[in-house]
């Protein structure tokens, strides 16, 4: 049990309220809630109160924290580490990454969804069925896509300049002031079946997003039928890529707080390598797929390029990954 869990039961065996606790202690009944419920911590003098009230050892509250958290306010950082992180900035670390989530996974959703009003606009201008002639048509679809694009841009900007103050939590090592481990934990405990849910949705709405595709192929229903189910496909990726982003953003926050997956002290050092990879790598892919989309002027076909460049992106990170790891 954390802190929390131990003050919430050790005061129920004694059939106190969380107002009669806080009145013992001179403090408000808040404070006793948000410490049952993991939201703060009890500092070192009420927890000295603590243990003369429950008639328990200091070391029996904190015993667990101890554990998994190797230092106190008089204990030096562990070797490598150059940053102590409070419980309030953690809290407020993980709430903006909560927050910007769902921009930074609305304007991958953008620029996905970007190319649609290219590939209608073409299709419609050709079949005669808007009056416009297929090279405004197209001008005017790269106008929206551009458009698109710049707002994505801007979402990614001015989202990455508000958490920008966190990087060293990605580069440096550091160590979780007592008690913000349990509380980080908790919060990744809570999320997990949120967690579980968006990837397993997003990866159904993966495999279901070609059947538009292939339904229009098998059964030969022509080009602006043709152009649709690419449309379709494009809008069922992006809300797929909606919930893996929002999903990896927050369980992100754990993780880096924790040092835990990705974010170890080995693979932090790691990933100063492989972030500027995979940032040149998809970048060069949009390039590729913007340059033969305009030139070959087939969008129906060209989004093939995606799949290609996912799985040929985790063989190279594979073998980039092992080669750095081996330095």
């Amino acid at each position: 049990m954390i802190l929390g869990e131990k003050i919430a039961v050790l005061r129920k065996q004694n059939n106190w309220s969380q107002e009669e606790l806080a009145e013992q202690l001179q403090i408000s009944r808040q404070s006793v809630s948000k410490w049952e419920s993991g939201a703060s911590v009890p500092d070192l003098d009420r927890i000295v109160k603590l243990s003369a009230l429950f008639g328990v050892s200091t070391d029996y509250l904190l015993k667990d924290e101890i554990q998994d958290v190797a230092w106190s306010e008089t204990d030096e950082p562990a070797e490598g580490a150059s940053r102590r992180v409070g419980l309030e900035e953690a809290n407020a670390y993980m709430d903006l990454c909560r927050e910007t989530s769902v921009w930074f996974a609305g304007g991958v959703a953008l620029c996905i969804l970007s190319p649609i009003a290219v590939i209608l606009l073409t299709v419609l201008a050709g079949t005669e069925r808007i009056s416009l002639a297929p090279e405004a048509a197209g001008i005017a679809g790269v106008v929206v896509l551009l458009i698109m694009i710049a707002a994505a841009v801007a979402v990614f900007v001015q989202n990455g300049m508000r958490l920008s103050r966190y990087e060293y939590l990605e580069k440096e090592d550091f160590v979780l002031e007592y008690g913000v481990q349990g509380i980080v934990e908790k919060r990744k405990e809570d999320f997990s079946g949120s967690f579980r849910f968006y990837v397993t949705i997003g990866v159904v709405l993966c495999i279901l997003s070609v059947l538009p595709v292939l339904a229009s192929e098998l059964l030969e229903l022509g080009a602006l039928a043709g152009s649709l189910s690419v449309c379709v496909l494009l809008a069922v990726v992006a809300c797929a890529v909606w919930l893996f982003v929002r999903g990896g953003c927050i369980q992100g926050s754990f993780d880096k707080l924790l040092q835990e997956g990705d974010y170890t002290a080995e693979k932090k050092a790691a990933n100063r390598v492989l972030g500027v990879f995979q940032g040149a790598y998809w970048c060069v892919a949009t390039a590729i797929y913007l340059f033969i989309s305009f030139t070959r002027n087939n969008w129906e076909s060209s989004w093939i390029l995606w799949p290609v460049a996912g799985v040929l992106f985790a063989a190279v990170f594979g073998i980039l990954e092992t080669v750095v790891k081996k330095k």
